[in-house]
């Protein structure tokens, strides 16, 4: 004799509340097992792309109270900052183009303390008796020009990766080349050799293999081939086309400084040699990478 309408509506009501029992247990166990499948947004906990940069651990950075910040995607370093975008794009060694929709940033907690950040010394003895010296730290990501042991001005650096590390130890820089262009890597399209504008060359390889430093992205963290790359946002601009108003040029600053006004002015864009170039520092261990986010400072 089969179930009556009565009997089967009692089971399957009794079916509904098992079903919504279970799910309610599944969702406490996420809850509690894994929180960050119910919380806001924020970085991978793998992050195989190394996208969170607060990972990125800088010596000069523990000193400074900062917190992590996750970039959606009505986010922008302009629109979280305001004028101090430029500021907190340094801090984090980041160019516009590199600030998207997943990536997740330094960001201060107090502005003013990376207001004048300057991660080199003031004073850098081994420069003392050189007009002009260029300090290469690895560990900091950032590039100093020295005049007798004075610190002129310091920026963000791009260097190699644990792969492709940048030749380490003192160089002197032998020519230069402001429309200089990869002869090995293109860009990410693929379409075109990768630009490396305002080049100064300071080592060749016994494979012939150059190393320059020159205008590149700047991703917040080491990711060239073994050159030393610094912001050019002009550049950016020309072969991506963004961002619409170029601001930084860091690349174009350091390649006057190194050639001086005379020779800047007869600089004919194409490779020049230079035999008194200044000498060129690289030296420290590539900033370590840590394998979970780190607890905020206070």
């Amino acid at each position: 004799m089969g179930l009556g309408y009565f009997d089967k509506s009692v089971v399957l009501h009794r079916v509904s509340l098992i079903v919504v029992a279970v799910a309610i247990a599944i969702a406490i166990v996420i809850v509690i097992c894994s929180p960050r499948c119910t919380s806001e947004p924020a970085a991978s906990p793998r992050d195989p792309a190394k996208e969170d940069l607060s990972r990125v651990e800088y010596p000069s950075s523990t000193g400074i109270a900062w917190g992590p910040h996750f970039i959606r995607p009505q986010d922008s370093l302009e629109r979280l900052f305001a004028g101090d975008w430029v500021h907190v794009a340094r801090f984090n060694r980041i160019d516009r183009r590199h600030a998207y929709p997943g990536m997740t940033i330094k960001v201060p907690k107090r502005m003013e303390e990376i207001r004048r950040y300057k991660p080199l010394p003031i004073f850098y003895e081994p420069a003392r008796k050189h007009p002009k010296y260029i300090l290469v730290d690895v560990n900091e990501q950032w590039i100093g020009a020295y005049e007798y042991g004075l610190l002129r001005f310091s920026v963000p650096a791009a260097t190699g990766t644990e792969k492709h590390p940048t030749p380490a130890g003192l160089f002197r820089v032998d020519a230069h080349h402001r429309t200089h262009t990869s002869s090995l890597y293109k860009t990410e399209k693929g379409d075109m050799q990768y630009p490396m504008d305002y080049a100064f060359r300071f080592y060749v390889g016994p494979d012939d293999v150059a190393f320059w430093a020159h205008a590149r992205d700047m991703p917040g963290r080491p990711a060239s081939h073994g050159c030393i790359g610094l912001y050019d946002e002009n550049m950016q601009k020309r072969v991506y086309g963004y961002p619409d108003k170029p601001v930084l040029d860091d690349a174009k600053r350091l390649y006057g400084w190194v050639l001086g006004p005379e020779r800047l002015s007869d600089d004919s864009g194409e490779l020049q040699i230079m035999e008194d170039g200044p000498l060129l520092e690289v030296k420290g261990p590539l900033p370590r990478y840590l394998d979970r986010p780190p607890k905020s400072p206070s």
